[in-house]
C-alpha cells in the first residue's frame, strides 16, 4: 500500500506538470485546449471504451478532470489528433484557434512543452535534494583500511573475494565506495575493477549484462558491502540474540573461535550448542545456548560506522551547478542502457519495468528523501521516454513536425492517423509486456 501510494503521488505530480507544459505552451499561442486530464477517462488506448471521469469541472474553454485509468494523462488540443482519436473536428475548415492552423515552429514548441517542463522539474528536484540534503558517501579509504569488502553472491560470481580492497574503477583511483555500483560504471563498455588481494593487484572485468542482476532498491547491498565489526545493532524478535544480546554488544568469539568481522560469524554457526563470548561495555561475558535446528543468532551489524561516512553540504550556488549535472546523468545512463539493449548486450525483458516494478524501488516505508529522489529521476526518465520517435508519444509528433519544417509539406492526414494507431499499439504491447514481466518476477521471485 505504501509503495503504491508513493508511486501514484509521484506519477500524479509528473503527469500533471507534463500535461501543464503542453497546456501552457498551447495557451501562449492562443490555441484552445478542450481537455486537461490527469489519468485517462477511457480504457487506454481504446478512446471510446469506458468513458467516465472521477472528477471534472470546466473553466473557460477547458474541461479539467481526473480519469479512472491511472496510467498517464492527456490534454486534448483543438485541431490535433491525439490519444482521444477525435477526428470529427478535423473534417471542418481549420479555425484560427486550432493547433493545425498555427505555424510549424509554434506546434513544435507545444509538442516539446511537456518534455521541457519535466526536465525543468527534474532539475529543480535535484537542486533541492543537493541543497537541503547534500550528499552522503562512504569513504573508500575507510573501507580498505578496515578489512576491505564483504563479497556477496553477485560479487563472488565475477571473481571478488571477501577481504579484497577495491582500489581502481576502469583503471582510475576513486574516492567513494558508493561509486562501485553506479549504473554509469556498470553500463560502460569494457569496465573493470582493480582490487588489492594479498598484496597483489587483480583486475576483475565487469560482464556487459551485469547490471541486469542488481536489486533496484539497493545495488551495493546485493553486490559488495564494507566489512564491519560484529557489533550488535539490530536484534530480531524470537531469536537467540533477543535472549542474550543487547544493542552495542561486540562479538569476540563464536564457538570458541575469535571473530573480527561480521561476515565471519555465520560460517562458524554449527553444532547443537552455541558458545558466545562478547564485550559489553567494560565486561567480558560468555553465553551457552541450545542451538539445535537453528542456523543464525538473529542480529545484524550496522552498514558502516559514522566515522566511515562523508557528508558533503553545498551552498545554494553550488547546488545550482551540481543539481543539473545529477539530473542529466540520468539521461546519460538511459542512453547507455538503450545502446546496450539495441546491441543485444542487455535483455529487454530484464531492463523494462512496469509501475509494479517501479513501485518496488520506493520501498515499503515512506521515506521523503527516497520519494523525491525517485520523483526527480522519473521526471528525467519521463522526459527522455517521451522524446523517443514513436508515434503517439511527443517524440513522434516532433519527427512529423521536423519533416514538415524541412520538406515544406505535411504528411497526409491518413498517414498521420495510421501512424498514431501503430504507435498506440506499440505502447500497448510494451505495457502488457512490462506488466506481465513484473508479475512473473513477483510470482517466481526472480
Amino acid at each position: 500500500m505504501i509503495m503504491t501510494a508513493q508511486l501514484l503521488l509521484s506519477l500524479s505530480i509528473l503527469i500533471a506538470v507534463h500535461e501543464w507544459g503542453h497546456y501552457i505552451t498551447a495557451r501562449m499561442f492562443n490555441i484552445r485546449v478542450e481537455k486537461f486530464y490527469l489519468f485517462f477517462d477511457f480504457l487506454f488506448p481504446m478512446a471510446n471504451v469506458l468513458n467516465f471521469s472521477l472528477v471534472k469541472f470546466k473553466r473557460g474553454d477547458t474541461e479539467f478532470g481526473i480519469g479512472w485509468f491511472p496510467l498517464g494523462g492527456y490534454v486534448k488540443i483543438a485541431g490535433m489528433v491525439d490519444e482521444s482519436m477525435d477526428k470529427e473536428q478535423m473534417k471542418a475548415e481549420p479555425q484560427p484557434w486550432e493547433f493545425r492552423a498555427k505555424p510549424a515552429w509554434q506546434r513544435l514548441i507545444v509538442m516539446l512543452g511537456g518534455i521541457i517542463v519535466n526536465v525543468i522539474v527534474g532539475i529543480i528536484i535535484f537542486i533541492g535534494m543537493v541543497y537541503f540534503i547534500g550528499d552522503r558517501f562512504i569513504s573508500n579509504d575507510y573501507v580498505n583500511a578496515h578489512g576491505g569488502v564483504q563479497a556477496m553472491e553477485l560479487a563472488e560470481g565475477i571473481g571478488f573475494k571477501t577481504g579484497d580492497q577495491v582500489i581502481k574503477i576502469n583503471g582510475k583511483p576513486f574516492e567513494y565506495f558508493d561509486d562501485i555500483a553506479k549504473p554509469d560504471v556498470l553500463l560502460t563498455h569494457n569496465s573493470s575493477y582493480t582490487v588489492l588481494r594479498n598484496g597483489e593487484e587483480v583486475v576483475i572485468p565487469i560482464p556487459t549484462d551485469f547490471i541486469e542482476n542488481f536489486d533496484k532498491k539497493n545495488a551495493i547491498a546485493s553486490f559488495l558491502l564494507p566489512r564491519r565489526a560484529p557489533l550488535v545493532e539490530v536484534i530480531a524478535d524470537t531469536s537467540i540474540a533477543k535472549k542474550v544480546l543487547m544493542k552495542g554488544d561486540l562479538i569476540l568469539e563464536v564457538q570458541n573461535q575469535p571473530v573480527t568481522y561480521f561476515d565471519e560469524v555465520k560460517p562458524l554457526l554449527k553444532g547443537d550448542t552455541l558458545h558466545l563470548k562478547i564485550k559489553r561495555g567494560a565486561q567480558i561475558l560468555t553465553f551457552t545456548e541450545d542451538f539445535k535446528g537453528k542456523t543464525n543468532i538473529g542480529f545484524y551489524s550496522s552498514f558502516v560506522p559514522e566515522e566511515g561516512e562523508v557528508v558533503v553540504n553545498y551552498s545554494f550556488g553550488e547546488a545550482l551547478m551540481r543539481g543539473p549535472v545529477k539530473a542529466f546523468d540520468v539521461i546519460w545512463v538511459q542512453l547507455k542502457a538503450f545502446r546496450k539493449i539495441f546491441s543485444g548486450q542487455l535483455s529487454l525483458r530484464k531492463s523494462i519495468s512496469s509501475p509494479i516494478g517501479i513501485a518496488q524501488a520506493y520501498g515499503g516505508v515512506w521515506d521523503w528523501e527516497r520519494f523525491w529522489s525517485m520523483t526527480g529521476l522519473l521526471s528525467m526518465v519521463l522526459a527522455f521516454m517521451n522524446l523517443l520517435p514513436i508515434p503517439a508519444l511527443d517524440g513522434g509528433y516532433v519527427v512529423f513536425l521536423l519533416y514538415e519544417m524541412i520538406s515544406g509539406r505535411e504528411p497526409s492526414e491518413k498517414f498521420f492517423e495510421n501512424s498514431i494507431k501503430v504507435g498506440m499499439a506499440i505502447l500497448l504491447v510494451l505495457m502488457v509486456f512490462a506488466f506481465s514481466n513484473d508479475i512473473i518476477k513477483l510470482v517466481t521471485g526472480g
